[in-house]
């Protein structure tokens, strides 16, 4: 009975350490998708750390007598990382919610290991499955958390980066109309790969004029929404002067007068952190959100409103 116990443990053990390589290829993935400092040094930690639970993992499975298997976490960062570009044809949530169920079954298995070494009186494999239990659960509400905060609107503490929003467009092209084929993997990659240089070497070129033509084109843009809301307004079509509202709001473009803290633009950092940490609707830290990266972009300010919606989001999802 013993031996099969410690079969399945090894089997378990091999399992959590490839399925932990796939969490490292992912977490380094999400790094980039960090929207605020803070966001960006929890998920290189987050990284770093799976790193060590992969040793610590190995090091149980020889203590055990068992060997690692090599090829597998070999071909588990591979498959992730055709997954990070095939993901990119998804909405984010859908790439969330795939990072999501990687994480639960981390956490059953850790609570399945956790079993069987008490079972066979391991107290190395229990602390072990102790400390894989508590990151995975975190891990989990983390990600619940990230998905409550895209769901209420955001802002997430995630979000695509230009250059895979490009690879993602790449990869729907290539996917239509319904399945992968081998041929049209290979090209998404390759888009992928190729798509940063091209971007450079386009704004290298023309820097300057572009700024100059998105601020023009930035500029009259907000002017219109603008008085587009104040004639709908005006003319008692609230429905569509709400709806353009909401746009001035998402592109940063209110007025210091229109935002929901009073005073906004005349508060220091400390002041305007401790405004935001007493909003309770989304759509207003959005609309604080949306204007600091536009306008002032303080950094402090920025994550205590990401903090912020969080901490609302764990209160809608019972975090």
């Amino acid at each position: 009975m013993t031996e099969n116990r410690t079969a399945a443990l090894l089997t378990q053990l091999r399992t959590l350490h490839d399925l932990t390589h796939a969490e490292t290829q992912v977490a380094e993935t999400r790094i980039a998708q960090a929207r605020t400092e803070a966001v960006r040094k929890e998920l290189t930690e987050n990284a770093e750390n799976c790193r060590i639970r992969a040793v610590a993992i190995e090091e149980a499975i020889r203590d055990l007598g068992g060997l690692p298997d090599v090829v597998g976490p070999f071909l588990g960062r591979a498959a992730t990382m055709v997954k990070t570009v095939a993901e990119q044809a998804q909405p984010f949530d859908e790439a969330l919610l795939s990072d999501l169920s990687l994480e639960h079954q981390l956490l059953d298995r850790a609570r399945y290991v956790k079993a069987l070494g008490t079972a066979d009186g391991h107290a190395s494999i229990v602390s072990l499955a102790d400390r894989l239990i508590t990151a995975h659960t975190a891990t989990v509400e983390w990600l619940t958390t990230v998905l409550a905060e895209e769901a209420l609107g955001g802002p997430a503490a995630l979000r695509r980066t230009p250059l895979q929003a490009a690879a993602g467009t790449a990869v729907r092209i290539v996917n239509t109309p319904v399945t992968w084929s081998a041929r049209g993997l290979d090209r998404a990659i390759d888009v992928a790969r190729s798509t940063r240089p091209r971007i450079e070497s386009l704004l290298s070129r023309g820097a300057h004029a572009g700024d100059v033509a998105a601020k023009t084109v930035g500029a009259s843009r907000d002017a219109a929404l603008e008085a587009a809301e104040r004639v709908s307004r005006r003319e008692g079509a609230d429905g569509a002067a709400d709806a353009l509202h909401n746009a001035r709001s998402a592109t940063g473009t209110l007025s210091p007068e229109e935002l929901p803290i009073p005073d906004y633009d005349d508060l220091t950092v400390p002041k305007a952190v401790e405004a935001v940490k007493e909003l309770t609707e989304p759509a207003a830290i959005r609309a604080v959100v949306a204007y600091e990266e536009a306008h002032k972009a303080r950094h402090g300010v920025i994550s205590a409103a990401q903090a912020r919606l969080a901490a609302v989001a764990q209160d809608v999802v019972g975090v």
